[in-house]
């Protein structure tokens, strides 16, 4: 790793080179979660954004947005909080098969460079077992954001969501048999040195509900569910750290310790709806006053639990 790379990590982590991230760079999906069944404005997203970004930065190492609506909140963070910028377009093509990768047409790597990132992000859907000439495709796309982000010596931030290709639910019993080994052979593929990937941002490799002791039903006893956290950190020599993929606060922070406990070394979080997705029906229902202050209360506490059990759980990215 380059010492430019080295020197945005270390903007990107907290002192102890924990990353303790702040994610909101959604967009379909915040539209939703903000429009109660309405048109949502494009100012009513970027604003939401920035409150956010203004009362909960001040607690996180940094703060990954877009660059659609994202960059007011980017000038409003805290000036401790270094930058993560999302390259992908939001969602994908439902219409077409194989969740095809597709970048944001009006930016570059450089462009975003100039914008004031630490770091690029970009999310892949990927199943490892669907069709070898989709994933191939996936294979070069991800080549390229690598080169790209090498020519311009900035951390390229690989985020994996898995799915089945031959199952809609990945919420269900039959998938969450399937994840451990989704999961770990997609950090395995993304580990190889073609991709120049700095950083995976990962799913856990379990559904936690359906982890013994954590839900009603069980499909991983915990010996199990021990055994897939320890062989996904053993599946990879990049630092690699846990997405939210919107579980609660508390439980997404009972992962973490579940984690510890396998022996896994991840080296921090990218957490979004965990910590302030509550406040979406405040500020739609209340207005922003009163979504400010949930943030400030309720939202503050989240990011503060999460800062606790992250400097007890995670490895630093330096020694």
């Amino acid at each position: 790793m380059t010492t430019n790379k080295q020197q945005a990590l270390k903007r990107l982590s907290n002192e102890k080179g924990i990353i303790g991230a702040l994610a909101i760079d959604q967009r379909g999906s915040l539209k939703k979660m903000l429009g109660k069944g309405s048109a949502v404005s494009d100012t009513a997203i970027e604003q939401f954004k920035v409150c956010v970004s203004e009362e909960l930065t001040p607690y996180a190492s940094s703060i990954l947005l877009d660059p659609e609506y994202g960059l007011p909140a980017a000038q409003a963070r805290a000036s401790n909080a270094g930058l993560l910028i999302a390259y992908e377009k939001t969602g994908y093509d439902a219409n077409s098969v194989g969740r095809l990768p597709d970048l944001l047409p009006e930016w570059s790597v450089k462009r975003m460079k100039e914008e004031g990132a630490d770091g690029v992000k970009f999310l892949l859907y990927y199943d490892v077992d669907e069709d070898v000439r989709i994933n191939e495709q996936k294979h070069v796309f991800m080549e390229r954001v690598g080169s790209e982000c090498k020519a311009e010596d900035i951390p390229f931030f690989l985020e994996i969501v898995t799915y089945d290709a031959t199952d809609e639910d990945v919420t269900g019993e039959k998938y969450a048999k399937v994840k451990p080994h989704k999961v770990i052979e997609a950090m395995k593929e993304f580990s190889k040195a073609t991709y120049q990937v700095d950083v995976l941002k990962v799913e856990v490799p379990v559904t936690m509900n359906y982890v013994e002791g954590f839900g009603d039903t069980t499909v991983y006893s915990r010996e199990e569910a021990l055994a897939h956290f320890k062989a996904q950190s053993d599946a990879t020599t990049l630092p690699f750290i846990f997405l939210s993929a919107g579980v609660s606060a508390q439980l997404f922070q009972d992962t973490l310790r579940f984690a510890a406990e396998a022996g896994s070394t991840f080296n921090g979080v990218l957490c979004g709806r965990a910590t302030w997705k509550d406040s979406t029906v405040v500020y739609a229902n209340e207005g922003e006053a009163i979504a400010r202050d949930w943030l400030k209360s309720q939202g503050k506490a989240n990011m503060a639990a999460l800062n606790n059990v992250l400097n007890e759980t995670a490895t630093p990215l330096f020694n």
